[in-house]
């Protein structure tokens, strides 16, 4: 299940280059182009999922391999605090209609971000 139209599903097919940090068979984490933070990696699944509310009611245990790869680049990058970011929808600040998980750390991060 792809987009064409998707830059994270042309990343997936290798068209778009990606600095890719690890990957699962659930899914692929590489930098982000425009970092918020010293670590700002992009988690993303294999299968084109709209958002993670999509995902989750088509397919909850991929789902969880996501976050699992998710916390896995956050022990990859020597992260002992860190944050996991998933925005839903273009008022939450989502900008790539693919699901993506933000894993930022490296710095100390405010509360509320935003």
């Amino acid at each position: 299940m792809a987009d064409s139209d998707c830059v994270f599903c042309k990343i997936l097919a290798g068209e778009v280059p990606a600095d890719v940090v690890t990957s699962s068979e659930t899914g692929v984490a590489f930098r982000d182009l425009n970092p918020q933070a010293p670590t700002h990696v992009l988690v993303i699944p294999r299968a084109h999922y709209e958002n993670v509310a999509a995902m989750a009611a088509d397919d909850p245990a991929g789902l969880a391999g996501v976050y699992k790869l998710a916390a896995d680049v956050a022990e990859h990058e020597g992260l002992s605090s860190y944050r996991m970011v998933t925005n839903t929808g273009p008022d939450a600040g989502q900008s790539v209609f693919h699901l993506h998980v933000h894993v930022l750390g490296g710095r100390s991060l405010s509360w509320p971000p935003g």
